[in-house]
């Protein structure tokens, strides 16, 4: 991923309006990340613990998403999770449900979709090895890191393409 700036970043939001998105905190350092190493920049907010941000590149275009973690309770230490994009597993917290409101008047109208993620949202530091989960060990796999992190962005395209959805399919 290229170097991004605070404008292009706060342009990006597609899910939430111009205000909101004014009002982002932004991850610190963004010029000391490492950018060579992110298929997206993902980053909670440390001063509201509940949200989440991701921007990524779609269809040519850099599209950022506001996400939101539900409250639950303890997460158990002897189960693993495994993130759905990147399929990491950690144990405890390290998979949170994330959902993103969707965009337009589903949005409008509250609809979201959600997925349980790397609740630090590293994804394509744990792919390539530049981060380790905690008492998880990676699982191993035939892949290569470059077919993971292929797969990796399969799965964040279909969760984009649910957050772009107008209107949910019903069966």
């Amino acid at each position: 991923m290229e170097p991004l700036g605070e404008n292009d970043i706060r342009a990006s939001f597609v899910n939430c309006s111009k205000g909101e998105a004014r009002r982002i905190s932004l991850p610190r350092g963004l010029a000391e990340l490492p950018w060579a190493d992110l298929d997206f920049l993902g980053w909670r907010d440390p001063g509201a613990p509940d949200r989440g941000y991701l921007v990524t590149e779609r269809a040519g275009e850099l599209v950022g998403i506001t996400l939101r973690v539900p409250q639950s309770g303890p997460r158990s230490m002897a189960k693993t999770t495994l993130c759905a994009l990147c399929l990491t597993g950690h144990v405890g917290s390290g998979v949170s449900l994330l959902a993103a409101r969707r965009v337009g008047a589903a949005g409008r109208e509250g609809n979201t979709v959600g997925a349980y993620m790397c609740t630090d949202l590293a994804c394509p530091l744990y792919v390539r090895g530049k981060k380790v989960p905690a008492l998880a060990p990676r699982y191993k796999e035939t892949l290569s890191v470059e077919e993971r992190l292929e797969r990796m962005r399969t799965n964040l395209g279909l969760f984009l393409d649910k957050v772009f959805q107008e209107r949910p399919v019903t069966a």
